[in-house]
């Protein structure tokens, strides 16, 4: 069976090229905008370019399960997603893999809109296909650590709201053992952390860890999003940050769904050791 990777080169598809290797997977296939940027994966690699829709069919031609991972370009997604889903058909494709949102049909997150019309791109396409409804990222909060120690705060506008994260270990993990199981095609899978924590808790644990007083300190979401503009972030990125943590406020990133931990046979990452790798780095 071969096996074909988009976004090889990003943090999550890394993770599943090497556990797929580990689990002696041989025919695998790095999908990559910038094959360059692939060489050291150790796998086949082939371009792959959403903006250049003429490189997806050639580039899945002989593949049998694809591991669709999420755009990183908010915004353009639909369509690019639709692109590959195309050509996935075109190419006789037999089992779409797509890493999509927790909760994607009721989720409030303005992300949820395209994970939502890529859902349906995949339904109408006729492809066998397996929802991976991921929540967030535990890295997403926890990168940040070394800020925090630095400026003794993390900011943020979750307020108490619960925040079911697993590391992107974990996440990959789950993909791997669909991509390498049987009896998944048709499934919807909602994955998230065994437990949750709120952005007081990971303040805690940064604390705890470090020997630095670290505090959360929740602002209004307009004024967080004018925080993260004076670091850099552009004012949409800051604005969407910004309000994915309102929505998280209001229990958008909680779920008490274990199936992420059944899937994969281990329990989810902790807090703590998250915590523990970025404060390494």
């Amino acid at each position: 069976m071969t096996i074909a990777v988009t976004g090889a080169t990003g943090q999550l598809g890394r993770k599943v090229i090497a556990q797929l290797k580990d689990k002696g997977v041989t025919e695998v296939i790095a999908l990559a905008r910038s094959p360059e940027k692939a060489a050291d994966l150790g796998v086949t690699v082939r371009v792959a370019d959403y903006d250049r829709p003429e490189t997806l069919a050639p580039a899945l031609a002989g593949v049998d399960t694809l591991l669709l991972i999420s755009s990183s370009e908010v915004g353009k997604r639909a369509v690019q997603h639709a692109a590959i889903i195309e050509a996935a058909r075109a190419a006789s494709v037999g089992h779409i893999v797509y890493t999509s949102i927790l909760n994607a049909d009721i989720n409030p997150l303005s992300l949820a809109e395209e994970h939502r019309a890529t859902e349906a791109a995949l339904a109408a396409s006729g492809i066998p296909t397996t929802l991976l409804r991921n929540g967030w990222y535990t890295e997403n909060y926890a990168s940040n650590a070394p800020m925090a120690v630095t400026h003794g705060a993390v900011l943020g506008s979750a307020g108490e709201g619960r925040i079911s994260g697993a590391a992107r270990d974990d996440y990959a993990a789950a993909a791997v053992a669909v991509l390498t199981g049987s009896g998944h095609a048709g499934k919807t899978y909602e994955l998230a952390g065994d437990g949750d924590f709120t952005l007081a808790d990971l303040a805690a644990e940064i604390t705890a860890q470090s020997g630095t007083p670290v505090v959360y300190t929740d602002l209004p979401a307009p004024e967080y999003a004018k925080v993260l503009e004076g670091v850099g972030l552009d004012a949409g990125l800051a604005g969407a940050i910004a309000g994915w943590d309102a929505d998280a406020a209001n229990g958008a990133l909680q779920s008490d769904d274990g199936t992420l931990s059944r899937l994969i046979g281990r329990p989810t990452t902790p807090l703590s050791e998250v915590v523990k790798a970025a404060l390494a780095t």
